[in-house]
């Protein structure tokens, strides 16, 4: 999947994030951006919790505060930046809380270093289960 208008600069909002995050324990940084299709842009970086399962991904971060901002739909795209020499990928429990508002969402991973690679959430999780799952 080919890079798309606009990605560029959520990379740079995710990696702004990622200086944000809270990680002393994994010091394992994360930045997050998700853009609406509206192109308002939510970034969330990961915090960590001596009790580590208390711990929240920069992806969920992201989500959380757009829809707290009342953007629950209509997602574009979502930037992850890591400081390393491999890209990130979304955790389990953060492919799913996405799927929740935007399965087919591009998904672009990317690292401080240029490294890039442009994917779907679609790719990632193939099989969400979505609220029509519960009726």
């Amino acid at each position: 999947m080919e890079a798309g208008p606009g990605d560029e600069d959520l990379i740079r909002v995710a990696a702004l994030a990622r200086q944000r995050a809270y990680a002393p324990y994994s010091k394992y940084r994360v930045g997050a951006a998700v853009r609406t299709k509206r192109n308002k842009i939510y970034s969330g970086a990961n915090v960590e919790n001596a009790s580590y399962g208390l711990t929240v991904c920069a992806e969920r971060c992201a989500v959380w505060s757009a829809v707290a901002a009342g953007e629950t739909k209509d997602y574009d795209a979502i930037a992850i930046v890591i400081d390393d020499d491999q890209l990130p990928t979304p955790c389990g429990a953060c492919r799913q809380v996405i799927a929740e508002f935007s399965p087919s969402l591009r998904v672009v991973l990317a690292t401080t270093g240029g490294q890039r690679k442009i994917t779907t959430l679609t790719a990632l999780l193939p099989d969400p289960f979505l609220p029509g799952n519960l009726s």
